[in-house]
């Protein structure tokens, strides 16, 4: 009898084995914000440092998937990774700018 009510409560898999559900998303909480910076990581590719954008960029649509699937905690790493390559990518396409304009400046004949 004991056996009836561990499968009432359980679920088995392919394996025969049982394992219990403790609960759906509903009873567990709602989910924590998603921050993947996804607009931020897009408005830095329009900074000159092409590489360092293209990682920001990946680093956000990787968190948006993690999200997805459900790993909040990779998602929140993988999320900061594209906001901090994003603000590097940044700052270093705005010394890549004012150094372009220093030598241009600089070099003109009047």
């Amino acid at each position: 009898m004991s056996l009836g009510v561990l499968n009432s409560q359980g679920k088995n898999s392919l394996s025969g084995s049982v394992f219990f559900d403790h609960g759906s998303i509903e009873e567990q909480g709602p989910p924590p914000p998603l921050r993947s910076y996804l607009c931020l990581t897009i408005f830095t590719c329009f900074c000159p440092a092409y590489p360092v954008n293209i990682v920001a960029l990946v680093f956000s649509i990787m968190s948006r998937n993690s999200y997805y699937q459900r790993d909040y905690d990779g998602s929140r790493r993988l999320g900061k990774n594209a906001l901090y390559v994003a603000v590097a990518s940044i700052i270093i396409g705005l010394l890549i700018i004012a150094i372009s304009c220093i030598v241009h400046f600089t070099t003109m004949d009047f």
